[in-house]
């Protein structure tokens, strides 16, 4: 059975679906075509992928497969670390436009902040980036730009000398790594939040503290903090590999959570964290 998606309208008025596919740690082959073929029969249109997945033709085959129109879906990549400047970004993005056998993409994100050296060396080149990115977009050969993993410092600057705001901040959030203060920046901005790796990559599928609130639903433990996250109004990019989990997780937003449910999943201690952190990563 197909399930409809209810849609977010961002900031400049595209539509997004409100749960999308991840791809994150799922290597290019056949297997990946067959999972995101099964996910688009159940009614997925958002996929969401990265260069540095290497990953994109998979998903470009996927689409090709389908034999879904390209304009119902949104198709999302991430313009890796190693490609900062003007022209290594615009030929990042034409290697992306062709590993996924489209024209253009509804959405592209800067997938990490550059935080190296002084302040105001890093601020220059994150905004540098952005230009490449602005270009594509007036060029309409991006309908959304975003960025992925900047907390609010790296976004004070940025909105500053951004000629084009942000649509999308990418975060990994998810109970026990709620980054408060950078997605109640982005809401106060306009700026829609995505959560990737929200159920803490697995390690809250255990959790006694969920398990029990999941009960009083009689959902599970994924279906509950994919809820969650859209009673925060932030949309969750979840990876899904069978039909099963799919299914699953696009049944997760046809009922709501008290507000004491809601603040115990608030209020859980640090736990599931990647450890990515932004100023601190090697890349």
């Amino acid at each position: 059975m197909r399930t409809k998606l209810d849609k977010v309208k961002l900031n400049n008025g595209v539509k997004i679906p409100s749960i999308g596919l991840g791809t994150w740690q799922i290597p290019d082959s056949e297997a990946l075509v067959d999972s995101i073929l099964s996910a688009i029969q159940l009614g997925y249109r958002y996929i969401d992928t990265a260069a540095i997945y290497e990953n994109e033709p998979s998903v470009g085959e996927a689409l090709k497969r389908s034999g879904v129109k390209r304009s119902e879906f949104f198709i999302s990549s991430k313009c890796w670390a190693a490609n900062r400047t003007y022209d290594s970004v615009m030929r990042a993005f034409e290697e992306s436009l062709r590993n996924l056998k489209l024209d253009y993409l509804d959405c592209y994100l800067i997938h990490w902040p550059f935080t190296k050296g002084d302040p105001l060396a890093w601020q220059s080149v994150n905004i540098g980036t952005w230009r490449a990115f602005e270009k594509l977009y007036e060029e309409g050969l991006v309908k959304t730009i975003g960025l992925s993993n900047f907390q609010m410092h790296h976004l004070v600057s940025f909105l500053a000398r951004a000629n084009v705001k942000p649509a999308i901040n990418q975060l990994e959030f998810h109970p026990g790594y709620t980054q408060k203060s950078a997605v109640a920046f982005c809401k106060k901005n306009g700026i829609a939040v995505q959560a990737w790796s929200p159920l803490g990559h697995g390690t809250l599928l255990d959790e006694p503290i969920i398990k029990e609130v999941a009960s009083h639903y009689d959902r599970s433990v994924a279906q509950l903090i994919l809820r969650w996250c859209r009673h925060h109004d932030v949309i969750p990019v979840t990876r899904a590999l069978t039909a099963e989990h799919q299914r699953e997780n696009l049944n997760s937003f046809d009922f709501d959570l008290t507000a004491e449910d809601i603040a115990a999943l608030d209020n859980m201690p640090l736990m599931g964290f990647s450890g990515l952190e932004p100023d601190h990563v090697s890349f």
